[in-house]
């Protein structure tokens, strides 16, 4: 790989500015200053800038504990983005698997694996999302196999797929869907005649929200959280 293009894919540098720093002598190979942009980097050269070991950045698999009023797109608009929330290399090559509302909270997973992704937000992996949800009015044991059987939405041609729920107190219930259709959980609960008042996000697949994390923190995927979506 071309010195400059290792630069740019260890760091936040672009190629201008990497150009920039070797120019000034602040990148060495092996311990001796490389200036040629054009230097073919091996895996027996280790590439220092500005003193610091380079290494390049690889795939990236983020949990995030969203909180309210922040979306899950990579800019700012009415409310931030959920990537400002991250301390990161290159935040502009993360992209979001799966978005939920401003007002929602819970686990979101960024990435720079589009196939991966794609496991997570393609129909036909029919991925689990559980939410846990708060309601206005009291929930009755009755909706449970409605869930099951499939909930007919404003707007929408069929049933939704069923889905688990599992009410765990009046107004409070747990529910799983395989599906992500726009705002889905809080149109499933408006066809019902009843209204989401709170709605947070606990797991997507077999991957579980991190108790450890307060809402706004983040920590990177483990192995065996990356290897679960197939």
């Amino acid at each position: 790989m071309r010195l400059d293009k290792f630069i740019c894919e260890s760091t936040s540098h672009s190629r201008v500015s990497a150009k920039k720093a070797l120019h000034r002598g602040d990148v060495t190979c092996n311990g001796e200053v490389v200036k040629n942009s054009g230097f073919k980097v091996t895996d027996e050269h280790e590439i220092r800038l500005d003193g610091e070991v380079l290494t390049i950045i690889g795939p990236r698999f983020i949990m995030l504990n969203k909180p309210v009023d922040t979306i899950c797109s990579t800019i700012d608009e009415e409310y931030p983005s959920v990537i400002s929330l991250l301390d990161v290399i290159r935040p502009e090559d993360l992209h979001i698997a799966g978005r939920l509302d401003a007002d929602t909270t819970g686990l979101v997973l960024i990435t720079t694996d589009g196939q991966w992704s794609h496991k997570i937000t393609s129909p036909k992996k029919e991925c689990g999302k559980r939410y846990l949800l708060e309601t206005a009015d009291p929930l009755s044991e009755e909706l449970v196999q409605q869930f099951a059987d499939g909930l007919q939405l404003n707007n929408e041609d069929g049933l939704t797929k069923p889905a688990e729920l599992e009410i765990l107190g009046s107004n409070q219930a747990r529910l799983t869907i395989t599906e992500g259709k726009y705002h889905q959980v809080k149109r499933m609960l408006a066809a019902v005649g009843n209204k989401v008042t709170k709605l947070h996000r606990e797991s997507v697949g077999a991957i579980e929200l991190d108790p450890s994390l307060e809402l706004g923190e983040w920590r990177y995927l483990t192995d065996a959280e990356i290897k679960s979506v197939k």
